[in-house]
């Protein structure tokens, strides 16, 4: 494969809103020891993106400056002690930085191969959301099929992993959501509906379980929330918390935690060594890939962008209007 010079990437200049991010040219980066070069087909749109944007979520040293944590594309170059893949190889890929781009170096134990039958637009849609629930929810909360699971934001693309992926573990899942329509959404995938606007999740949950509560919650709201999700566990309950909507810092009651011998922890990927992630990727490979190839669990595509229009996508993420996926187009 003969390989350009340049490459079109999104460059932030400085940080502020959508705006903020212009499409500029540069230099291909070059695959170190144990990486990979990827073309880039479709990027993903992630919160995280938004953090990075707004200046609020520097990359860890050695990423690239170039925001988007996902693609999915086909494999350009390998580094000198890569191994797995090979030039044209399709893969999708969870990236350290530097998603929106032409091409992006990623460690090659971060890749998997597309799933049997997906094209570009679906497994760019896997690699954050796969790798996030698949570490806090399976690996660290150790959900198991008979116990049950609460997911807040269940329509983001996070939640609607989380609740596919539970459901075909065997899990009874409840999710909440901001309006009816995407309670109604929710509810096709199985799981017990709550709009967050009209009713009081803790109550509903109470009822639900004859007041045991729930074994496992995923939150990535945080703030009032964290008080109201402990009240919500059941004994031996797990909470675990990956992001923090409506903030770090709350009044606790900790009596609870006790009484009831819940565990709270949470984690971010990105920070994560290059090991942690590929042990993660080949867990998915082993236990997930085989759910996505016979349609089991499935991702949800809400609106796909081009690279130009990252703006746009970046306004989309933040109106929090949408049902799963942002993806960008970068080439075909």
């Amino acid at each position: 494969m003969i390989l350009p010079e340049t490459m079109h990437f999104i460059d932030i200049p400085t940080p502020g809103g959508p705006e903020a991010m212009v499409l500029a040219k540069g230099q291909l980066p070059v695959p170190k020891d144990d990486e990979v070069l990827i073309r880039v087909q479709v990027a993903g749109v992630n919160r995280p993106d938004v953090m990075q944007r707004k200046g609020l979520y520097p990359p860890p040293p050695g990423a690239s400056p170039v925001p988007g944590l996902e693609v999915a594309g086909e494999i350009a170059a390998l580094g000198p002690n890569a191994s797995g893949f090979y030039p044209g190889h399709k893969v999708t890929a969870l990236c350290n930085g530097g998603g929106y781009a032409e091409y992006v170096t990623v460690p090659c134990g971060q890749c998997l191969p597309w799933p049997d039958g997906y094209d570009a637009l679906k497994a760019a849609a896997l690699p954050e959301n796969f790798f996030t629930v698949w570490a806090n929810v399976f690996d660290m909360a150790g959900l198991k099929p008979e116990e049950s699971l609460l997911v807040h934001g269940g329509t983001s693309g996070i939640g609607l992993t989380a609740l596919q992926l539970a459901r075909a573990h065997g899990s009874t899942v409840f999710a909440t959501a901001g309006s009816d329509e995407k309670c109604a959404f929710i509810a096709r995938y199985g799981a017990t509906a709550i709009n967050y606007k009209t009713k009081d999740f803790q109550q509903v949950i109470a009822e639900a379980t004859d007041k045991r509560g729930v074994d496992v919650i995923l939150d990535m709201v945080g703030g009032s929330y964290i008080q109201r999700n402990i009240k919500s566990l059941a004994p031996r309950g797990r909470l675990v918390q990956v992001a923090f909507q409506q903030g770090a810092k709350a009044e606790l009651d900790l009596l609870p935690v006790m009484l009831k011998r819940l565990t709270i922890t949470g984690s971010t990927l990105r920070p994560r060594s290059a090991a942690e992630k590929a042990a993660i990727a080949a867990s998915l490979k082993q236990k997930a890939w085989p759910l996505l190839e016979r349609g089991a669990v499935t991702p949800v595509i809400d609106k796909v962008f081009d690279l130009e229009q990252v703006a746009q996508a970046h306004a989309l993420m933040e109106a929090s209007t949408h049902i799963g996926k942002i993806l960008l187009r970068v080439a075909g």
